[in-house]
């Protein structure tokens, strides 16, 4: 049985936006990646699995329980970290550590200690005054405070620094040694790359791609880069290569002589024996990523720094 599980679910707000027919489940111990633009759909699915939404359509479970009927008890051994934290800003982070470990029915608080000093959580100020990142640490802390063996995180690096992002990555992998289960949802490619065991892709409210990260990652076809010494011998590959069907070119610019081509595994021996009769300035390979795979399904335009907003 799945830990959580969406089955056909459907919230349609209008305009084009919502959530509509998704459908995946995390198996336990897994770390699944949901990947998409801000507005693509996440945070809908991820509030229908905490219990806060009612679908139009569909369901959704954690622990074979209706996310619905069952929210309470299912929020007792959760650990969930929302997109936009919200806090009370009358309090002292102090003060809410302290609310939050008593609704948790923690006594011992070396682990949540702990947690303070591996994100360097400053939480003595006042909660109005916080900075945004140290709220996300402070979400990030009683988050995982209880030590929960299911986590549900909804854009958890939002705010953070580039070296607390590495922070966070580490302990996810550290979490995912222990046998947690978690859901991650986020817009940056390299924290969902590192961490995750499955991915899918959410585009306008649709599933576009679910997969295997290291179906991905061992891609079984290969892409090599270019340059020829002379115009003569761009111009004789660029003839004869589309009658090899095994060699599918992706791109050629012949103001640089430069050729792109993609390769099957099976094929690569055979491909070096071919080019081997050209005179080339230099020869490598391109490795395809995430962010490459993604951008199938979203216009490239669309990116900025390590994701896309």
């Amino acid at each position: 049985m799945a830990v959580i599980q969406i089955d056909h679910l459907t919230k349609d707000y209008g305009h084009n936006r919502g959530v509509f027919d998704v459908s995946f489940k995390v198996e336990k111990g897994e770390v699944y990646g949901f990947l998409g633009p801000n507005g693509a759909g996440k945070t809908t699915a991820i509030r229908h699995i905490m219990g806060f939404s009612r679908p139009q359509a569909g369901q959704t479970f954690v622990n074979g329980l209706d996310s619905w009927k069952y929210a309470s008890e299912i929020q007792k051994g959760l650990g969930y970290l929302p997109g936009e934290i919200a806090l009370p800003e009358s309090m002292k982070g102090t003060e809410f550590i302290q609310m939050m470990a008593e609704l948790r029915g923690i006594k011992d608080r070396t682990y949540t200690n702990y947690l303070i000093k591996k994100f360097e959580l400053e939480p003595s100020g006042s909660l109005k005054r916080m900075s945004l990142g140290m709220k996300r640490k402070l979400g990030i802390v009683t988050a995982f405070m209880h030590d929960p063996s299911i986590l549900v995180l909804d854009e958890p690096t939002s705010g953070l620094d580039p070296i607390m992002q590495n922070v966070f990555i580490e302990f996810i992998k550290e979490e995912k040694e222990k046998g947690k289960t978690i859901l991650l949802s986020s817009h940056i490619f390299k924290e969902i790359d590192a961490t995750c065991d499955k991915i899918s892709i959410i585009k306008e409210g649709r599933l576009v791609s679910s997969f295997v990260a290291d179906d991905l990652r061992n891609s079984k076809e290969k892409t090599f880069k270019m340059e020829f010494q002379m115009k003569e011998f761009y111009e004789r590959f660029s003839n004869e290569i589309p009658s090899n069907s095994q060699f599918q070119i992706i791109s050629l610019k012949p103001d640089k002589n430069q050729a792109i081509v993609s390769i099957p595994d099976a094929t690569i021996n055979e491909f070096v024996a071919f080019i081997s009769n050209y005179d080339l300035k230099f020869f490598s390979e391109i490795k395809f990523t995430l962010e490459d795979y993604f951008m199938k399904f979203y216009d490239r335009k669309a990116k900025q720094g390590g994701g896309i907003n």
